[in-house]
């Protein structure tokens, strides 16, 4: 039997909030609050789905080192990742 592989791009939004909640170890309301404060922005299907991309869960694997290892709140998470982005756009 041939076996094929799927490629899917980073940027296909194809993982729904509780297996992203499972793969990344955060809770799914901790999800929903970081939708809220705009730290990721999965894209929509429909009027509640979230649907999350490979790069939205990378984001969110440092976002959950932030809240766990260094105890970071979400405002805390936003400043830090804003900085970042300033950062890599100076280089």
């Amino acid at each position: 039997m041939p076996v094929f592989k799927v490629r899917i791009r980073p940027e296909e939004p194809v993982y729904i909030i509780s297996v992203v909640s499972r793969l990344v170890g955060i809770p799914v309301w901790t999800l929903r609050q970081l939708d809220k404060a705009g730290i990721v922005s999965p894209k929509r299907q429909g009027k509640k789905s979230r649907l999350y991309c490979q790069k939205d869960i990378e984001r969110l694997e440092y976002i959950h080192f932030l809240m766990e290892e260094k105890r970071v709140n979400i405002s805390g998470i936003r400043i830090i990742l804003q900085m970042n982005n300033k950062g890599s756009r100076a280089k």
